[in-house]
């Protein structure tokens, strides 16, 4: 009987990681190809981890509450079918014609400025790249581990058509757009501990949000600002209307969709406001997205954004923060 491994998958273009939450399946269990197997969990999705194989599961590699890379192995199946997947044919005699088409991409090979085998195989990687990306990044020679270093503007990080043809003009004229510069890690002071004091594991949301607040310092300028601003009108007409927007709406009127809405407004009118930076470049957003701090009944605090928040009305923000 064959043995296969089965890996994290991947489950989405900026999901390096997932926690295992729950095995479903113990060792020596049957399973069938499909079957769900475990329980992941990551910064955006909580989903259930299919075999690829038939089989019985025969040892687990990642405990519950383990980390795991996505592309990492995390448990032996053994199967009869991998053992058929396997075998491969008995290759032909290559022809005259193959051996002239191999002789003809040699150079093709040679001729790239960075001296790496163009990318053909896209499984080593875990970003997406769209089919056009793919064949511009063939045509000029890019390597996979150049590819990943180019920093992208699309949609989570995707490099783009206009991305990678920038980089590759850069580096004909002997410039370099180098990778996003790893952040010095800081030495990890041992936190003192007294008699008394209660150690607390910190559970995966408490995890993520750690991560998030480290990112935040480390991506976003921090800067405070104080402007008082007289919303004595806005409090009476809030007061006048809520009881009748309870009634016509069914939700409740809050000052938050209210305070929302004058961000999405005063955005309009500096819209330097929402602007990424890259490198020396500056991104204008075209989108005005709103994140808002909810407070959980777990005592934790998450981020959820509004997308598009200029689209929406008062009743329509209203509405969309109740739902939060």
């Amino acid at each position: 009987m064959a043995q296969a491994e089965l890996i994290m998958p991947k489950m989405g273009e900026s999901i390096m990681e997932a926690t295992i939450l729950k095995w479903l399946k113990k060792p020596g269990d049957k399973i069938e190809q499909d079957e769900s197997v475990l329980e992941v969990a990551t910064d955006k999705v909580d989903t259930e981890v299919p075999s690829t194989y038939a089989g019985v599961l025969k040892e687990i590699l990642a405990k519950e509450g383990e980390v795991v890379k996505v592309g990492k192995p995390i448990a032996i199946i053994s199967t009869e079918a991998v053992q058929e997947k396997t075998q491969a044919p008995t290759p032909e005699p290559l022809t005259t014609k193959t051996v002239e088409v191999e002789t003809k991409s040699i150079p093709l090979v040679q001729a790239s400025t960075n001296g790496h085998t163009p990318i053909t195989d896209y499984k080593s990687s875990i970003r997406f790249y769209s089919p056009l990306v793919k064949n511009i990044a063939k045509e000029e020679g890019i390597a996979v581990a150049e590819l990943e270093t180019i920093s992208g503007t699309g949609l989570e990080g995707r490099v783009t058509k206009k991305d990678i043809l920038g980089y590759v003009q850069n580096r004909k004229l002997g410039k370099s757009i180098a990778a996003t510069p790893s952040v010095a890690a800081i030495p990890l002071v041992p936190a003192s501990i007294n008699a008394g004091d209660e150690i607390i594991q910190m559970d995966r949301m408490r995890k993520m949000i750690a991560e998030r607040m480290v990112d935040s310092k480390r991506i976003s300028p921090h800067v405070t600002s104080f402007v008082e601003a007289d919303v004595t009108n806005i409090v009476f007409w809030r007061n006048k209307m809520k009881n009748e927007f309870q009634k016509r709406e069914g939700d409740a009127l809050t000052f938050t969709p209210i305070f929302i809405e004058a961000v999405v407004l005063a955005i309009k009118d500096y819209p330097m406001i929402n602007v990424q930076v890259d490198g020396d470049k500056i991104i204008k957003k075209r989108d005005i997205n709103i994140g808002m701090a909810v407070a959980l009944p777990s005592g934790n605090l998450i981020v959820p954004v509004i997308r598009n928040a200029d689209q929406y009305n008062i009743t329509g923000l209203a509405k969309v923060v109740n739902d939060l």
